[in-house]
């Protein structure tokens, strides 16, 4: 005698067995496309967690999707100008977060915002744009000429300087030796999980001369920034994006849950 095939239970029906068996938070799914780099990416998790925990308190934690992309193949597209190959892989990526249910989508880099158009073009769920968190609490601050560090994609394309300004924003980016510092450190060093002290001297020094052009407040406007800027070694305000992006993620999950 053959044991009875068990009855199947909707998609729908499993979800909301899970959901209450599990007491998830009342919170949307966040889906993360990371890995670039994986540095930045330890961050968000971290950081997601660390703010969902203190909005809802005891012991939990956001709902999360990664997707993580090899950053030595994003890397090599960038440094060749293959953007519109950028633009379909990470189409792709996001497309496989939104199947997986993720109901808002997080972008964890600044640079590759320079494709989110096309990434974004066949995807229905909400992207939380980075620079749009950036300007949100810059604004909100009651300051208008951010100085921005980044890679060379970010300081020098119009993708990331232009959505500022469409905010009425004035961002000053540092002199083309201190763009090439910057970028440099932040591929031979940052992605790799290494901050040395000459480069964190180096930084600072940046800032101080972004203040001096008129910047009154600057953008950590690269994910691994912030493994050697903050507010303790800073002369102007700092904003975090991998932090702001964070926290605008939080909000909007905890707005769609």
């Amino acid at each position: 005698m053959t044991d009875p095939k068990p009855t199947p239970i909707s998609s729908a029906a499993a979800k909301a067995s899970a959901a209450q068996f599990l007491d998830e938070p009342a919170m949307a799914m966040i889906g993360i496309l990371g890995g670039m780099s994986a540095a930045s990416t330890l961050q968000y998790y971290e950081l997601l967690c660390e703010l969902t925990t203190k909005r809802l308190g005891g012991l939990h934690g956001p709902r999360l999707l990664i997707r993580s992309c090899d950053f030595a193949q994003i890397a090599r597209l960038q440094n060749e100008g293959a953007w519109a190959a950028l633009g379909e892989r990470l189409a792709e990526r996001a497309e496989d977060l939104e199947d997986g249910g993720a109901e808002v989508l997080l972008l964890a880099t600044n640079t590759m915002h320079k494709v989110a158009p096309r990434m974004m073009r066949d995807v229905n769920i909400p992207l939380i744009h980075i620079a749009d968190a950036a300007a949100d609490a810059i604004l909100a601050g009651g300051f208008g000429h951010p100085g921005l560090i980044g890679t060379q994609f970010t300081m020098e394309d119009n993708f990331y300087l232009d959505r500022l300004r469409a905010r009425g924003l004035q961002p000053i980016v540092p002199n083309e030796a201190d763009r090439e510092i910057v970028h440099t450190v932040i591929y031979e060093e940052l992605v790799q999980h290494r901050t040395l002290p000459e480069s964190r001297s180096a930084f600072e020094r940046i800032v101080g001369a972004l203040k001096r052009a008129g910047a009154d407040c600057v953008i950590l406007g690269c994910t691994e920034v912030g493994l050697l800027l903050s507010p303790d070694n800073s002369v102007l305000p700092v904003f975090d994006t991998t932090r702001l992006h964070c926290e605008a993620a939080i909000e909007a999950a905890l707005k769609l849950g």
